[in-house]
């Protein structure tokens, strides 16, 4: 998109000014988010090409992103909880709402848990988030017997 916009022009050519002018042309048709991820675009090509010496300095340097909104975070309502709840049709979907919703971790911190990880005396289980870091979390005496539950229902059980 930056070559159809700028046409056939060297890359040493290419100054802060002329991406500033190509970056506010698409402001006026790209959401903020859209237009954060193109500057990161064009500040990741510039940056490899200064580091393989296409270029004596680089340009997009003092490219900055567009202030982003903070959003507010979305939440269920007790309601859905019941209505998600009402509509799971097996064990395992249950017993996974219940963990979910109980915990707030994510599939992929759920998707890895073994049995080993669960402390049932407590009610918590060792799970592994971002960036490798281990926390505790805790569930419900409901997630328990779910959980329980499904488990005592599996032919395998060495994985949730």
């Amino acid at each position: 998109m930056l070559v159809s916009h700028l046409g056939d022009i060297d890359i040493s050519e290419i100054t802060l000014s002329v991406l500033k002018e190509y970056l506010a042309k698409q402001s006026d048709r790209l959401k903020p988010s859209s237009l954060g991820h193109r500057i990161r675009f064009v500040r990741s090509l510039f940056r490899f090409a200064y580091k393989e010496t296409y270029l004596p300095s680089n340009p997009s340097l003092k490219l900055r992103e567009p202030r982003m909104e903070k959003q507010i975070p979305k939440f269920l309502m007790e309601e859905d909880v019941i209505h998600l709840k009402i509509s799971c049709q097996t064990l395992r979907e249950r017993a996974l709402l219940e963990f979910l919703y109980s915990t707030g971790c994510r599939i992929g911190e759920v998707e890895k848990i073994n049995i080993e990880d669960l402390k049932w005396e407590n009610c918590s289980a060792i799970v592994n988030g971002k960036g490798s870091k281990q926390r505790e979390v805790y569930f419900t005496t409901e997630c328990k017997v779910w959980l329980k539950k499904y488990l005592d229902n599996r032919e395998v059980k060495h994985y949730l």
